[in-house]
């Protein structure tokens, strides 16, 4: 649902393959980590026990720290899989092993459960997104994502990662451009992440979020960025 009302999604049926992605601990170390992003539906994803559960707890604790979604209150399983699934997703998994390669977006003949290696998910699962349209019908060409990285996994680079691969995926699903509607000026760590990766600043939304505060001492008003990237340039 969008604040135009309901999009239809046009995807085609197809997965799209698996990719690999360094991930470098340093700006000049050779990248000793990798993680494999994979396409997800809710069909795929119940496959799997626990997934659904574990992603559901993220996203759902992600929205009471109330600093970056601006959702609020309790969010329910099925709230979750409505909102979150309602297109494509892509989740990324820890390499299981140490493994030098600077290759990024390569396709992996790896599967799910192949890359999972048989950890819990709290250890493999290094992050997720949606992809969506960001507006119904004749710009349903323009998409939204929406990215968690588990706390366990902040601050190893994964962020960087998921965003990259994001750029990979979005276009391969038939989306033109991007928008990203919020990104709150305080979020320091995504505001640079996306310009590094070419994203145009459209327009600032004065007072956009009411967040809690990162001291715990209450909320405030904070201002948000409106992103946008054309994948045709």
């Amino acid at each position: 649902m969008s604040a135009y009302g309901a999009f239809q999604h046009t995807r085609q049926n197809d997965i799209l393959g698996t990719t690999l992605w360094p991930v470098k601990a340093q700006p000049n170390s050779e990248p000793s980590e990798y993680v494999t992003v994979h396409h997800l539906t809710l069909e795929i994803a119940q496959t799997f026990a626990g997934l659904l559960d574990y992603l559901h707890v993220t996203f759902a604790q992600e929205v009471d720290d109330g600093m970056t979604y601006p959702q609020e209150g309790e969010i329910s399983r099925p709230a979750f899989e409505a909102y979150f699934f309602a297109a494509d997703v892509l989740l990324a998994i820890v390499g299981a092993s140490k493994r030098s390669t600077n290759a990024a977006g390569v396709e992996e003949a790896v599967t799910f459960e192949q890359a999972r290696a048989d950890r819990i998910w709290s250890e493999c699962v290094a992050g997720f997104y949606y992809v969506k349209p960001n507006y119904p019908g004749r710009s349903s060409h323009i998409c939204n994502a929406g990215f968690i990285v588990p706390p366990i996994h902040r601050g190893a680079g994964y962020g960087s990662v998921l965003a990259q691969s994001y750029l990979h995926y979005a276009p391969r699903l038939g989306y033109k451009a991007s928008v990203f509607n919020l990104v709150y000026i305080n979020n320091t760590a995504s505001v640079r992440l996306w310009e590094r990766l070419g994203f145009t600043k459209a327009g600032l939304i004065p007072k956009a979020g009411r967040l809690k505060r990162k001291d715990g001492q209450g909320e405030e008003y904070v201002d948000a960025w409106v992103f946008y990237k054309s994948f045709e340039e």
